[in-house]
């Protein structure tokens, strides 16, 4: 993704931050182009550009960084890039905040920012959308590898799929017995 939107807009890098909602952490989960070693690194979620785009999800296009106040020059200098101009975007998906898209040092052959902004937040909106089923089989592989109650359910589920219908019927009626006779001891 970061590899298309940079090809997109003839930019010197582009990244994508996930919020990680555990620990309210942005990471740098991809990028292509200048910094590929930050991959996994964390910052503050309220921090710089990203931060203020994934707070007010709603993109933003700045051709004179060095000029605005929300940007992390501090940040970017630890880096070992620090950018002049970029747009960025939150990455929405059924009304969540999964993180941001940002493009850095576009071409100065750029059209209008508007064009570029909406061009950026419609390859957002599908990025989002892969990247909510990329989280989900995270979550569902971490389950299934897990233990606790949902590794169960998970692995029970994998029995029931994979055994044959008469056993998988089985199977499911007695868990529903086991499940009105613990309703009934309550």
């Amino acid at each position: 993704m970061v590899e298309v939107a940079r090809a997109i807009f003839s930019a010197r890098a582009a990244s994508i931050f996930l919020l990680d909602e555990r620990t309210d952490e942005l990471v740098f989960e991809a990028i292509a182009g200048v910094g590929t070693e930050l991959v996994g690194r964390r910052l503050p979620s309220g921090t710089g550009i990203a931060g203020f785009v994934l707070v007010s999800r709603q993109p933003l296009v700045l051709d004179d960084l060095q000029n605005d106040p929300r940007f992390a020059r501090d940040v970017a200098e630890t880096t070992g890039y620090v950018p002049t101009g970029l747009m960025a975007v939150p990455l929405l998906h059924a009304e969540k905040a999964l993180g941001v898209l940002e493009v850095l040092d576009r071409s100065q052959n750029a059209r209008s920012t508007f064009a570029e902004a909406e061009l950026l937040t419609l390859f957002a909106n599908q990025a989002a959308i892969a990247l909510d089923l990329l989280q989900r089989a995270r979550r569902a592989r971490a389950a299934l590898d897990g233990e606790g109650e949902l590794a169960v359910v998970s692995r029970i589920a994998a029995a029931v799929e994979s055994a044959p219908r008469e056993l998988g019927q089985r199977l499911l009626g007695a868990l529903a017995d086991v499940l009105e006779s613990a309703a009934g001891a309550e």
